[in-house]
């Protein structure tokens, strides 16, 4: 457990180093771009989500979209179409295709290395939030709230581990239902799921079998009951996915009942928690001689928060942070671009990160930058915004001690309620970024949103369980590699059900009394073929061999994912 904090620990200031010199690099190349003269982006229409003229570009352009640009001859005449036209692809606070043709249409390679150092500073972002924020606060809440552990592990950490595709899945479906949005916005949102759990259940699982199969001489046996349960729930939700994409549409009422899937698993879960824990009692009571073993609940998926370190000690020794080198302020120095924003705005009681003058200052930004995101130009809610945040800053100031974070129940509730909810505005405001990047990038490098959504964006979501659940695998024993397996089959579950189902509902209550039509093309059905194939190969081939972990099982699966990569590869035309 050790050598697992040292790592997450080490990965987590590497990718932080990474992605605050891409920031500084984009800031530096986008500088240097405006004080050459280039001034046509602030007229353009850019920044912060400019409104577009009329809402009637999607009566009249049919399938076109922004397909039109590729038929205009040069930049200049995209960026004047766009900028004479509504929007045709989803925005975020940035029109990044204005960002492109108008900005950057004389330096087409140099716009390209911008956009890219974004995508990377946004996932970043993305999933640091929701490592650092969203699971610290979903964590203290189960614990507040007191929840067993096994619906813990399937409700509020699972959504911490799969926020990022959840959020995403939304964003994009509630911008394929609006007026500017486009179906390559929904494509983006159907294809990063399964595309995620695609990756998850064939790339990681795999990688994770051989790992374990190769360290632990055999030795790395799964548990077949929860095994089977959580594979075969998601095969069963894939097919009922299936048949709402076959008939094309889908009522509020149909993605309801999906959702409510998950609610079925829950049960189940909580049922086999209470036989299984009845069972270990009854066991106890026969040899209470014997002394009682700590060994975990593997009928039930662990989804342990891979990204998350360990829980630490309330009190830390103040020898490292005395010792700080040079090279450690200069890092810190680096970070606080993209650090301080959040860590200023969400509030947070984490034991070693607590900081009395930080949690003041989050409780008085926190409304302000809620009301600011809600209705940023009426000076009454603004208003109202920082008048709720010198109070709850003045509040914070009485109750809090700056040698520890509030310990009672009561005290520590409206901190994990506020961090929870800011750090969900957060990684929404980061995935309608990201999301609508991801589009503009499919257009302007010719290449299909759905092949972005199901490659680049489920890559970007899925690298770090593919870290995490490798090292622990390899570092964890028979323990470690039972973690691991259930994470890479259980997480896509949630993800699958809960955040498309999810995102359904929402778009179809959003056309309500009307179906919702769903964007999806031949892709989505490669897609969900590939990840049934991965499925079955793994609930065939692992209970024949033992419940053991070894190469067989992992180079198929392995081999499954290549095959679907090599057919999408094949299609990258718009």
């Amino acid at each position: 457990m050790a050598f697992l904090h040292k790592l997450h620990k080490c990965r987590r200031n590497a990718v932080a180093a990474v992605a605050s010199a891409c920031f500084l690099v984009f800031v530096v190349v986008f500088s240097v771009f405006l004080a050459t003269g280039h001034h046509g982006l602030r007229d353009a229409g850019v920044f912060f989500g400019a409104p577009a003229a009329s809402s009637s570009l999607r009566q009249g352009d049919g399938e076109g979209g922004c397909r039109e640009l590729e038929s205009l001859p040069d930049n200049g005449a995209r960026c004047r179409y766009l900028s004479s036209h509504p929007p045709c692809a989803p925005r975020g606070y940035v029109d990044y295709l204005r960002l492109f043709y108008c900005g950057f249409g004389r330096s087409p390679a140099l716009g390209g290395a911008a956009l890219a150092l974004w995508l990377l500073v946004l996932f970043y972002l993305l999933g640091d939030t929701a490592s650092e924020y969203f699971c610290a606060s979903l964590e203290g809440l189960s614990a507040a709230l007191r929840l067993p552990p096994a619906i813990a592990g399937v409700t509020l950490l699972s959504l911490g581990n799969g926020a990022p595709d959840v959020l995403s899945s939304v964003v994009a479906f509630a911008a394929a239902g609006g007026d500017e949005g486009g179906d390559d916005a929904g494509d983006v949102g159907l294809s990063s799921v399964l595309g995620g759990a695609l990756f998850v259940s064939t790339v990681v699982a795999g990688v994770v079998a051989i790992v374990a199969g190769s360290r632990g001489g055999g030795d790395a046996v799964i548990d077949r009951r929860g095994f089977v349960r959580d594979v075969c729930f998601l095969l069963v939700a894939l097919c009922y996915l299936l048949a709402v994409l076959l008939t094309g549409t889908v009522t509020v009422w149909a993605a309801a009942s999906f959702l409510s899937l998950y609610a079925a698993y829950v049960l189940l879960v909580w049922t086999s928690h209470c036989c299984t824990a009845a069972a270990d009692a009854a066991a106890a009571e026969l040899e209470d001689s014997k002394p009682a073993s700590a060994s975990p609940d593997l009928a039930a998926p662990l989804l342990l928060d891979a990204d998350a370190p360990p829980p630490l000690p309330v009190t830390s020794k103040p020898t490292a942070a005395a010792s700080r080198t040079l090279c450690r302020r200069a890092m810190d120095a680096l970070q606080a671009p993209l650090y301080l924003p959040r860590r200023l705005t969400i509030p947070d009681i984490a034991a070693h990160r607590w900081s009395r003058p930080h949690a003041v200052a989050s409780a008085l930004l926190a409304p302000l930058l809620l009301a600011a995101i809600s209705s940023p130009t009426s000076p009454a809610v603004l208003l109202s915004g920082l008048s709720a945040g010198a109070l709850l800053a003045v509040a914070a100031a009485l109750s809090t001690t700056a040698s520890a974070p509030p310990q009672t129940r009561c005290a520590r509730l409206p901190w994990l309620a506020g961090g929870f909810l800011m750090s969900v505005l957060w990684s929404y405001m980061l995935a309608r970024e990201l999301v609508a990047l991801l589009v503009a990038i499919g257009y302007v490098a010719g290449v299909r949103a759905s092949v972005l959504g199901a490659t680049v964006l489920a890559w970007g979501n899925s690298l770090g369980d593919l870290v995490a659940d490798v090292a622990m695998a390899m570092h964890g024993g028979a323990g470690g590699a039972q973690t691991a397996v259930s994470g890479c089959y259980a997480g896509p579950a949630f993800n699958t059900v809960v955040g498309l189902g999810l995102s359904l509902t929402l778009a179809a209550g959003a056309r309500y009394p009307e179906p919702y039509a769903i964007p999806v093309d031949a892709s989505v059905y490669e897609n969900l073929g590939f990840l049934a194939v991965g499925l079955v190969w793994a609930l065939v081939v692992l209970p024949m061999r033992g419940m053991r972990l070894d190469r067989v099982l992992g180079v198929g699966l392995l081999i499954v994912y290549l095959g679907f990569l090599c057919i999408r590869l094949g299609s990258l035309r718009l």
